[in-house]
């Protein structure tokens, strides 16, 4: 690395420290703007109650509308095997849907608890807007009760406003979590009806738990035009993240393109498909305010959390008389499963797998980690199908055949690196001769190296090569919900860091800190002592001098700053790849660099022996 190398890596560290005063900075903004501007708690109100003609604005939020709370609530649970679906009467619609084979939340070691919730999974947990509500001002909502029935295929829910309109939702039940979903607005009367702007209810993404400090990074909303998905994190509607905006109560998005949209966290998501000829005018999403967490103790600083809610939004119409809109729709409400959702984008042809969340442009390396992250999560599951063994010695396992399957580049660099090793001296002779001449001695520098067949650039092609793949393995990771409560040597849950216990009042050291205090995560320590072993075998390059070498070989040290409170899986992958590294450069250690051994023999340092011959 030369001087300017030095100077960027040392730009790039003091950014990441500003970066995490900045963001401690925009954390303490957040709670007292949550303290300052409560949010209704997840009501039915109406947030876009009328619409310009081209579905391209939305007004302020109404004032909310409750639900009626003194009419008795009528509920219905219908289970499949897999979930359990509670409706209920209280705005028609999907109250909420228990995922069965899904914990709640998985408990921490440090807390004395490593045994997974005794409850399950809830999606559109603790709000009270059920999926499919239909929003958008008094004559759509009224007292808000519908009147259930059971049918032969799921369930109906009926209500008539005094006007004529008549609201008919049907469900019916699918494979692979999902529920095919009607909504059919009825004009009864022998008169036009005016019509406001309408709310399909996607449903309310929030936090797992208290302890979910991903939701903000990776809960909120997204949407699809049937080839590209964006993803609205909570953070953009909070003022974090890297567009350091204004906090924002709502976001419209669309324009007559809207093939689905999603309210997702980290691992689950509910994903409200439109048909492929019926694209929805647009998508709408809003912070909500949710219901403290119980029986938590302490809940960051008893601030309320923050949830996402998610609506397709359709402009104003008129509905004739005696005439019917009936809109049809697919609900997937379950696992973001990769192997579940691809089958359902297959199925649909609307790129519904997009909800995993992989990520685009530069965060995905510009859709190549993507690529990989979905390759490696399908070789994850196909080798842990195959041969039957937990995912985190399945993690083991597929980083030494991504290590082997790199070894004969890696070989080929070792022997570069050796012959580059072997010129030092030369180099260092071209330099001396050359050193008021930097063309000539570049010149004489790619000539020595063609002559030895050396290419300098060969050291790094391994690392440039395997980014991509690291990226990919970062972002599977960060999505695959089968690491969540997968358990690995200490580590309870890969989806989380393998905290053994907490150092408390230690709560002020950039990047690994938390409010709780230190955590004391050994994977990640083990990975940093790997990297550091790794990097004292690693050969300096010729020319770097001793100060330049030994910045280099503790640069390892803020890999653990920035990993130490990721997904302990990570950590492991980590920590496996620098230890075959390691054993490579051993097994590597006695490669025959062939470079000449006398170096005066070399033409390209006696060109006064052309000259007398």
């Amino acid at each position: 690395m030369d001087k300017t190398g030095i100077i960027v890596v040392s730009l790039c560290g003091a950014l990441l420290v500003w970066w995490f005063v900045e963001q401690n900075k925009t954390a303490k903004q957040q709670a007292e703007y949550a303290r300052t501007h409560p949010v209704a708690v997840a009501t039915n109100a109406s947030a876009a109650t009328t619409a310009s003609a081209n579905n391209s604005a939305i007004s302020t939020p109404a004032t909310p509308v409750i639900f009626d709370p003194s009419l008795p609530e009528q509920t219905l649970v219908l289970t499949n095997g897999k979930a359990r679906y509670v409706f209920t009467s209280r705005g028609g619609g999907l109250k909420q849907v228990d995922l069965l084979a899904y914990p709640e939340t998985i408990s921490a070691r440090w807390k004395g608890q490593i045994t997974n919730s005794a409850s399950v999974a809830v999606l559109n947990a603790r709000v009270d807007v059920p999926v499919l509500a239909v929003l958008g001002g008094e004559s759509l909502i009224g007292d808000g009760n519908f009147a259930l029935t059971k049918t032969a295929t799921g369930v109906r829910a009926e209500k008539t406003f005094a006007d004529g309109l008549r609201i008919v939702k049907n469900f019916s039940f699918s494979s692979n979590f999902l529920v095919n979903a009607s909504v059919r607005l009825e004009n009864g009367s022998d008169k036009a009806l005016a019509l406001p702007a309408q709310e399909i209810v996607v449903g309310t993404a929030a936090p797992m738990d208290a302890d979910d400090n991903n939701f903000t990074s990776y809960g909120g909303a997204m949407w699809c035009d049937g080839q590209t998905a964006v993803n609205e994190p909570l953070m953009m509607f909070t003022g974090g993240g890297c567009s350091r905006s204004a906090p924002k109560l709502q976001l419209l998005a669309g324009s007559g393109n809207v093939f689905w949209a999603a309210a997702h966290n980290q691992f689950f998501a509910l994903e409200l498909m439109t048909r492929t000829n019926e694209p929805a005018p647009q998508m709408l999403a809003r912070t909500v305010t949710l219901p403290l967490f119980q029986n938590v103790g302490v809940t960051n600083g008893m601030v309320a959390p923050k949830g996402i809610q998610t609506a397709l939004f359709y402009a104003p119409g008129t509905l004739t008389a005696n005439a019917a809109l009936e809109r049809n729709f697919v609900l997937f409400a379950g696992p973001k499963e990769y192997r579940v959702l691809a089958q359902v984008g297959e199925e649909f042809g609307n790129h519904a797998d997009a909800v995993m969340n992989f990520g685009s442009g530069f965060g995905s390396f510009w859709g190549v980690g993507t690529f990989f992250a979905k390759l490696l999560l399908s070789a994850m599951n196909a080798l842990h199908d195959l041969i039957g063994v937990g995912y985190g010695l399945t993690i083991v396992l597929i980083t030494i055949l991504i290590k082997l399957l790199f070894w004969p580049l890696t070989a080929a660099s070792t022997r570069s690196m050796k012959r580059m090793q072997a010129l030092a001296p030369q180099l260092a002779e071209l330099k001396e001769k050359y050193k008021d001449d930097v063309q000539k001695l570049t010149s004489k520098q790619w000539e020595l190296y063609k002559q030895n067949k050396v290419n300098p650039m060969s050291g790094c092609l391994p690392m440039v090569i395997q980014m991509p793949v690291f990226i990919g393995f970062f972002t599977m990771i960060r999505s695959a919900i089968e690491l969540r409560g997968a358990h690995f040597l200490w580590a309870a849950d890969l989806s989380k860091p393998d905290t053994l216990f907490m150092i408390h009042g230690i709560t002020f050291i950039p990047f690994i800190s938390t409010p709780d205090g230190l955590p004391f995560n050994l994977l990640p320590l083990l990975m940093g002592g790997a990297m550091l072993w790794q990097s004292h075998l690693t050969p300096a390059s010729p020319g770097m001098d001793p100060a330049q070498q030994k910045m280099m070989r503790w640069m390892p040290a803020m890999f653990i700053l920035f990993l130490y409170n990721y997904s302990s899986g990570l950590a492991l992958y980590w920590t496996v790849n620098n230890l075959l590294t390691i054993l490579q450069t051993k097994l590597t250690k006695n490669i025959n660099p062939l470079i000449p051994a006398a170096p005066a023999t070399n033409p390209a340092l006696t060109p006064a022996t052309k000259k007398k011959k």
